[in-house]
């Protein structure tokens, strides 16, 4: 995506029509981001920019392999010359522009990643969230689409030294240097394909960031730089045109029908990048190849900008709807137009004349631009990230304060209250506010309680050293749920003991997770669950669930009967063991109308007059509480706290200072704890109950 090769550049003669498939390839990207929903398929055009970075890196290394380790250091100065300048300025301008255009609550997440990719690591942090389920609601920040361009630093990196071995290794052996490195990097590039089609089966989330499973991809480029090239007779022929026009197809095709449900990169990939691949190799020139279009005008102004308006696209849609909300027609239209005058100006003032002044100046050399440009992004960084720190050390002492007062205006105690003194203000500070609700989570995620995906590892966590053993188990849903459960273990003497998996449904069916492996071991954990239940002798099990993943053979339309025949079984063989079963009914759901609580909160001028709901709008279905109603088991009941979160079917965002959840589905942990006192009551009841139809069999 990044290689520039000057029309004047000794490496290889100007290819136009590369030029071109620089052009489709932004144009898919930049259509994506802007209508993900016309041309679903557009992130592949980052893939066609990895065959092509690929191809020329390759070209070049190929005709002056480097062998000291001055030549080396002579091949990252070029690079940095050429690329460093341009995405300094935009990672600086968007650091900036987040602090000055974004509320607080969203600062920290756009600074960490903004030194994560000025040190080129964007990927390998998205790697490390895409995994987290809690973080699926989180907004997207504005260097995310860094992540591509770290790939590639670090292909930039390797890949010299990977030639330059196999270069040395044939050398050495008498081998001919041209076919030992194509045949290594053939290899590289089959065990590279190898792992992406394994990982993406395994954790697409992580698998379609990293570097691992799309270095094939850049390598595919690199076996067509080293290829025989095709006769000029048959580059002109009608069969050259035809592979060609097949290339661009594969593109288009990938562009338009893959979707986000689509298991990428894995094999999936090799539509786009063999496309891309077909048409560099077979240099097509006949008038009725693809060649003579991509050198129009229009493709050559785009490949010559690609650079910059990949770089400035994506932080323009993070940014405009700071200042005019949600993205109209005008405000896309607004924003190509400054993406392509921005990328002009950067072109023409940052890329061409400052890489000449770098490339001149005895002064400002390009080590010296790098270490300058990255001390001043992480600098920069850094203040923001401190004043991020600040303010959340205030605001947590206010909210500590008003969590020891419990005032009955705090949290769920403002719902006993009908009168004013207790009526939301959008003009008063919250006690807990968006930027700390986000991470306002019990604390099973600090104390690393959950089993994650594939759900191998199964810990638990203790809490409290009270008589009564309570288990507590279920998923997030369960989790969110511990804060509370902590307040009346300390008030009732209870050990509460966490079974808790993220996503999965303890049930007797099996889930329709991205991954076969996950599929099993969720169902496997439940078994697990039922035999550790038995085995600890529990006075009481509490379990919540959310259904996020349908039933195997189901969607979500469709998968609430057969996961309530599911729940129905599993809560039968869970009741005989004989110890009693509270479920609480899972909470209402932002999400079907809120991306995220907290985030919306810190855009509103009235929180609960924007980021609110009705209980109509956010209902969910859960046919865990549906199974037991229908089962009518003495041994298990369902407690019901929708009155807490929608009284009189309005469900607000913020309920006694406090915003109700963490992200579009999960509880705050503030919040959970002041449903302390009603859970407590509702808990006693259901028990109550429980041990009074007993009774009445009994006699």
């Amino acid at each position: 995506m990044q290689e520039v090769v000057n029309k004047t550049s000794p490496v290889s003669k100007f290819r136009l029509d590369i030029q071109g498939l620089r052009a489709i390839a932004v144009g898919l990207v930049v259509i994506y981001h802007l209508f993900p929903t016309r041309v679903t398929g557009g992130f592949i055009g980052v893939d066609v920019f990895f065959v092509i970075s690929g191809f020329l890196i390759t070209s070049h290394l190929i005709k002056s392999p480097p062998r000291k380790p001055k030549e080396f250091g002579k091949f990252w100065i070029r690079r940095i010359n050429r690329l460093l300048p341009a995405a300094f300025t935009v990672l600086i301008t968007t650091v900036v522009a987040i602090r000055v255009l974004a509320p607080e609550a969203f600062w920290r997440d756009n600074v960490l990643q903004a030194i994560a990719a000025a040190f080129y690591g964007e990927n390998w942090m998205l790697i490390a969230t895409s995994v987290d389920y809690l973080a699926e609601d989180n907004a997207p920040t504005a260097v995310q689409h860094f992540w591509s361009l770290s790939v590639e630093e670090q292909f930039y990196f390797c890949w010299p030294l990977i030639i330059a071995g196999l270069w040395w290794f044939a050398v050495r052996n008498r081998w001919s240097a041209k076919s030992t490195v194509l045949a290594g990097i053939s290899i590289l590039a089959t065990i590279s394909l190898a792992y992406s089609v394994y990982a993406t089966s395994i954790e697409p989330g992580a698998a379609y960031f990293s570097t691992f499973t799309r270095a094939w991809e850049l390598a595919l480029g690199g076996i067509v730089a080293l290829l025989p090239r095709p006769s000029q007779k048959f580059s002109e022929s009608l069969g050259a045109s035809l592979l060609g026009w097949a290339g661009i197809a594969a593109m288009l095709v990938a562009g338009l029908t893959y979707t986000g449900e689509t298991p990428f990169p894995s094999f999936y990939a090799g539509l786009p990048v063999v496309g891309t691949a077909l048409v560099i190799w077979v240099a097509a020139t006949s008038k009725i190849s693809p060649t003579p279009i991509l050198s129009t005008k229009p493709f050559q102004f785009l490949g010559d900008h690609s650079y910059s308006i990949y770089l400035w696209h994506w932080p323009l849609i993070v940014l405009v709807p700071f200042v005019s909300g949600t993205l109209g027609m005008l405000d896309i239209c607004l924003i190509a137009i400054a993406t392509v005058l921005l990328s002009m100006a950067t072109k023409k003032f940052i890329e061409d004349d400052f890489r000449k002044v770098l490339s001149k100046s005895a002064v400002v050399t390009p080590m010296r631009f790098l270490a300058a440009g990255t001390a001043v992004v992480a600098i920069l960084g850094s203040s923001i990230a401190w004043d991020v720190h600040a303010r959340e050390e205030r605001s947590l002492a206010v909210l500590t304060a008003a969590v020891a007062d419990a005032g009955p205006c705090f949290g769920a105690a403002a719902l006993k209250s009908h009168n004013d003194a207790c009526a939301y203000d959008p003009t008063e500070t919250l006690a807990l506010t968006p930027a700390l609700a986000k991470d306002d989570k019990s604390d099973a995620y600090k104390d690393g309680c959950w089993s994650g995906e594939p759900f191998e590892n199964k810990p638990t966590c203790t809490y409290g050293s009270g008589k009564t053993k309570v288990a507590l188990a279920g998923n997030s849903h369960a989790g969110h749920w511990l804060p509370a459960l902590q307040q009346i273990a300390e008030a009732k003497d209870w050990t509460i003991t966490t079974y808790l998996v993220s996503r999965c449904n303890p049930t007797d069916v099996k889930l329709q997770f991205d991954a076969q492996i996950k599929s099993d071991g969720c169902y496997e954990y439940g078994r697990w669950l039922q035999e550790q239940t038995a085995k600890q002798d529990f006075d009481l099990i509490i379990t919540s669930e959310r259904q996020s993943v349908p039933v195997v053979g189901s969607t979500f339309e469709t998968t609430a009967k057969p996961a309530e025949a599911g729940y129905a079984s599993y809560l039968e063989k869970w009741a005989a063991q004989g110890t009693p079963i509270v479920i609480i009914r899972d909470t209402p759901y932002p999400g079907n109308t809120v991306s995220n609580v907290p985030d919306c909160v810190a855009l509103a001028k009235d929180a609960n007059a924007e980021c609110s709901g009705t209980l109509a709008e956010w209902e969910w279905m859960d046919p865990l509480a549906d199974a037991a109603y229908a089962l009518d088991n003495p041994q298990v009941r369902v407690v019901d706290p929708t009155k807490y979160f929608c009284p009189d079917g309005k469900c607000p965002a913020v309920i006694g200072e406090t915003v109700v959840y963490f992200d579009a589905s999960h509880i705050s942990a503030t919040y959970s704890k002041s449903l302390a006192g009603l859970l407590a009551r509702d808990i006693t009841e259901a028990t109550f109950s429980m041990n009074a139809v007993s009774n009445r069999r009994s006699s």
